[in-house]
């Protein structure tokens, strides 16, 4: 089985035994999409769930980046002086990332600025 965790993202193929009761796991504790329930390969860039992803990249990625430096939004905005609620705006594809911002937001998450665009 082929699956994706959407928040925080995470990609993972499981297989063999018991494969799908820990699936069944999984999904109880996170928003659990399975793009294959089979053992058949699945070209990940074929998927639905990829193209979704694809819309919004750089807001994604700024959570992603976010969430594993172990901030909330409130406290990257404050780090970066802007609006807790610009940083949802930038998350959620309500708002585009500039480069200016970009490399104001690296800064804080420690990451290359090429990343958020």
């Amino acid at each position: 089985m082929l699956a994706v965790v959407k928040k925080p993202p995470i990609e993972f193929s499981i297989n063999g035994e018991g494969a799908k009761e820990a699936m069944d796991w999984l999904a109880r504790k996170f928003r659990l999409q399975v793009i294959s329930d089979t053992d058949e390969k699945v070209n990940i860039e074929d998927t639905d769930f990829y193209h979704e992803m694809e819309v919004n990249r750089s807001g994604n990625l700024l959570e992603a980046a976010r969430l594993k430096a172990g901030l909330s939004q409130k406290q990257l905005a404050d780090a970066a002086g802007v609006r807790q609620t610009m940083i949802s705006e930038f998350e959620n594809g309500r708002r585009r990332i500039t480069g200016k911002m970009a490399g104001r937001f690296a800064k804080v998450l420690k990451i290359k600025r090429e990343r958020l665009i």
